[in-house]
C-alpha cells in the first residue's frame, strides 16, 4: 500500500503558476512511475502528465503541453508538477497517482487530491 498526499493546491488567477507537489511518507516515490491527473467537476478524471523512473521521460496531456512541467527529486522522492500560465479551464482537484500512466484505469494508488482554482 502506498498513501499518497498532496499539496500545493489554491486560489490563482488567471497567468499565474503553482507547484504541486506529491509525497509518500516513508517510501521514496523515485521507485515508481508516477502521474498527476485531474478532475473537474462533472468531468471525467483525465491525465494531465507521467513522469517514468529510469530515464525520467515524460508526458503532457495537449492541453497543458507548453505550460506544465513534472519533475523529480530523487533526494527526497517527491514528485512536483509545475503549473504556469493557468487557465481557468485548469480549475479542477488534482490528484497524483502511481502506475503505467496516462491511463486512469491503469493506475494503483491514488492521493486524496487538492484543488486548484482558477479565477479572477
Amino acid at each position: 500500500q502506498v498513501q499518497l498526499v498532496e499539496s500545493g493546491g489554491g486560489l490563482v488567477q488567471p497567468g499565474g503558476s503553482l507547484r504541486l507537489s506529491c509525497t509518500a511518507p516513508g517510501i521514496n516515490l523515485d521507485d515508481y512511475q508516477m502521474g498527476w491527473f485531474r478532475q473537474a467537476p462533472g468531468k471525467e478524471r483525465e491525465g494531465v502528465s507521467c513522469i517514468a523512473t529510469i530515464d525520467r521521460s515524460t508526458y503532457y496531456a495537449d492541453s497543458v503541453k507548453g505550460r506544465f512541467t513534472i519533475s523529480r527529486d530523487k533526494s527526497n522522492g517527491t514528485v512536483y508538477l509545475q503549473m504556469n500560465s493557468l487557465k481557468p479551464e485548469d480549475t479542477a482537484v488534482y490528484y497524483c497517482a502511481t502506475g503505467p500512466c496516462p491511463q486512469v484505469a491503469d493506475m494503483n494508488f491514488w492521493g486524496k487530491g487538492t484543488l486548484v482554482t482558477v479565477s479572477a
